[in-house]
């Protein structure tokens, strides 16, 4: 729907939006290709209606065959189900927030069997002040289905790092194609086995496009793939801060995510009281 209203596709053709919950059950129909944003907020809930006719909100949890993992966050569960509306040769590339890549559990489960069973070849680190929602933190993960095999199939991981010393905003400093240019130079598509990093310990550490072997990311605590290796140099050199215009959105912009975080835990806590 995002891609439609964005004029991208052909609306009167044959389409497959509906009102329906996605995660329910498994696609019917496996694709090639899947471009996705999914909605944003950790948790699945319903909402329903108790015995004093009061509505209520329970988390929503999806018991499928299909999913390496049972949990309440929505994320990893459309990470999940996109992995599965996959052709065996199927390619992705799914906005995803951070929580998807460091978050432990479930969310362990799902990245490990990721790497086994597709090829996650590339992370782009997104910036912040992209978003209507203030305060995301999200990322584009991009992977290509597989066949089963015995061995992992991801061997290699390129992170693209487009977050760290980079601040856009909706209105004064939106994200535009020509921003990216250099991150599609990078990833070069027309044949991504030869790629060269930008990255080199000695002659340039401030490089922000980074390969990682699977050996290296498997060690890693969580199997986490929030990977990060450039200083913030706003952090680093006091003499030069961002303008006051900019971290004043910073701080506009962790209050509101703080605030929304709390709003959770009071409809959580809500939820389970019992008078």
């Amino acid at each position: 729907m995002n891609m439609f209203l964005h004029n991208i596709g052909d609306i009167d053709s044959d389409n497959f939006i509906s009102p329906a919950d996605a995660l329910i059950a498994a696609s019917p129909t496996t694709y090639d290709y899947v471009l996705a944003n999914p909605p944003f907020g950790k948790k699945s809930s319903q909402t329903f209606t108790n015995d004093e006719g009061e509505q209520e909100k329970d988390d929503l949890t999806y018991n499928r065959q299909d999913f390496w993992a049972t949990t309440s966050n929505k994320q990893l569960n459309f990470v999940q189900h996109i992995r599965s509306m996959l052709k065996t040769t199927g390619l992705a590339a799914v906005v995803v927030p951070d929580n998807v890549l460091f978050e432990g559990g479930a969310g362990e489960t799902v990245r490990k069997k990721l790497l086994e069973t597709a090829d996650l070849h590339t992370i782009l680190r997104l910036p912040t002040g992209i978003f209507y929602a203030q305060g995301v933190k999200a990322n584009v993960i991009f992977f290509d289905n597989k066949p089963a095999s015995k061995a992992p199939w991801t061997k290699e991981i390129w992170v693209y790092d487009y977050r760290t010393n980079i601040h856009h905003t909706l209105k004064k400093n939106p994200l535009k194609l020509d921003d990216l240019k250099d991150f599609i130079s990078c990833y070069n598509p027309s044949n991504r086995f030869k790629r060269k990093e930008t990255y080199n310990t000695e002659s340039n550490p401030e490089g922000n496009w980074r390969k990682f072997t699977y050996d290296e990311i498997i060690s890693r605590d969580k199997t986490s793939l929030d990977i990060t290796w450039l200083k913030d140099k706003s952090l680093a050199d006091l003499d030069n801060l961002p303008d006051p215009e900019t971290i004043a959105e910073d701080i506009i912009e962790n209050l509101e995510a703080g605030l929304e975080s709390f709003r959770e835990i009071m409809v959580k806590l809500n939820s389970k009281i019992v008078l």
